[in-house]
């Protein structure tokens, strides 16, 4: 073969690499510029607190609404428990890299997101806050529950079955969650303004599982001993689900005034049972749908409102089966996921 055919022969080849990787290059998605994107559509990033808890296939679910009415890809990764706020951080930073068009985060702690997000924004890509607050105000809006409001919600309902009178606990979810703190917060500041209402514990944490709120709650309760309490209020899924268990261990279930946040097909049946006597809901399909709606509305450049209030319910065993109490309690996520 001669000099000038095999110069020919490696040109050619050279050529064709290079063709190759212009065009894997061009497959990927924007870094960094808010242009993000996969096979011409806008992707979103959707990052939850955790991905066990039933509330948040229902914001998933309304997440994956929004984006096929708007024609958009949103890719839905967070940590496996609530407690991970490295993973989470990981996560924030791991979608930054890869240049999506937004990112829609429930931040696991107020403070810990903060340098994170500001990443996010200062390389172009908007971010929606939603579920529970992030200080500071480089997020373009908030969507979630009032929480203190829903909070006061479950205090008027317990004071008035306990006749304003009687003992009372609170069970916290975790340090740092905004979103409890607040649904907390609200319940003992309307709860103590009933003179009758004695707060006796409020300063202890379930943790992030079911297993660490149940494990909580039994050492709770045997040393208040029976008869010690009247009513108790959890702020979330796992903790009421802790606590539900460990009221049946020790056979106080129906006994105990107990109030909770949020649903799933146990604490259905514990409302249906009178285990529980109310469960605070708030519209977490309706929260993925409009945090969805509103980073394609910031992408777009439009203007949206810092702080959008998704709506809460007191479900008790007398309307749980209402139709829209239905819809919030046994929400039908076939469709979407």
């Amino acid at each position: 073969m001669s000099t000038r055919h095999t110069w020919r022969r490696r040109q050619f080849l050279e050529l064709s690499l290079a063709s190759l990787a212009a065009a894997a290059c061009g497959n990927k998605s924007g870094t960094g510029n808010g242009s993000g994107s996969s096979g011409g559509k806008t992707t979103i990033a959707v990052i939850p607190k955790g991905t066990t808890h039933e509330f948040w296939k229902s914001v998933h679910a309304g997440a994956v609404k929004a984006s096929r009415e708007l024609n958009i890809k949103i890719v839905w990764k967070g940590p496996l428990k609530e407690d991970d706020l490295k993973d989470q951080i990981d996560v924030v930073q791991s979608f930054i890299s890869q240049g999506v068009s937004g990112i829609v985060l429930a931040p696991l702690d107020h403070k810990g997101l903060l340098a994170p997000v500001k990443q996010a924004v200062d390389a172009k890509i908007p971010v929606v806050v939603f579920d529970s607050d992030l200080d500071g105000d480089a997020h373009a809006s908030f969507v979630a529950t009032d929480n203190e409001a829903a909070g006061k919600l479950a205090a008027d309902a317990m004071a008035k079955l306990l006749g304003e009178k009687g003992k009372v606990i609170v069970l916290r979810y975790q340090e740092g969650s905004a979103s409890t703190t607040k649904r907390e917060e609200g319940f003992l500041k309307a709860i103590k303004e009933k003179s009758g209402i004695e707060v006796i514990r409020d300063r202890d944490y379930a943790g992030a599982t079911v297993e660490s709120a149940s494990s909580k709650s039994e050492a709770i309760l045997n040393s208040i001993g029976d008869g010690g309490v009247d009513g108790i209020f959890c702020p979330n899924e796992s903790s009421t689900f802790g606590m539900l268990n460990a009221l049946e261990k020790a056979k106080l279930a129906g006994k105990v005034k107990f109030f909770g946040f949020d649903s799933s097909e146990k604490l259905v049946a514990g409302l249906t049972d009178g285990k529980i006597d109310g469960l605070v809901l708030q519209n977490p399909f309706n929260m993925g749908y409009l945090a969805l709606k509103t980073i394609q509305s910031v992408i777009k450049g439009d203007k949206v409102e810092k702080r959008i209030d998704t709506g809460s319910q007191l479900i008790t065993k007398a309307n749980m089966e209402e139709p829209d109490k239905k819809d919030l309690l046994r929400p039908n996520l076939k469709e979407w996921l």
